[in-house]
């Protein structure tokens, strides 16, 4: 096999094992997206602003959801994070070469 056809199939998997990661990263995230600022509004509202601060209805409602925001952009900064090092990592591998 020649050098330059053993450097395109190298080339493949590289690209293949990079769009797993990302898909993997992507959906993690979705899942994250959707799960912590709903799971976050619900239990801060019930246990924390109702439960433990005593707080109506009407005032748990709109404390909760600034915590499910927060949540939200949180989840966001951690992918902008991670997805921001995976790919100067993935550039630094591919510079080595």
């Amino acid at each position: 096999m020649e050098p330059l056809e053993k450097e395109a199939m190298l080339s493949e998997r590289r690209s293949e094992g990079s769009f797993s990661s990302t898909l993997r990263t992507l959906l993690v995230f979705s899942a994250l997206m959707i799960t912590v600022p709903i799971g976050l509004y619900f239990s801060s509202k019930s246990y924390v602003f109702e439960g433990t601060l005593g707080m109506s209805d009407r005032d748990s409602y709109f404390y909760a959801a600034i915590v499910a925001v927060v949540a939200v952009h949180l989840v966001l900064a951690l992918f902008v994070y991670v997805a921001w090092n995976e790919g100067s990592r993935q550039w630094r591998e591919g510079k080595q070469d």
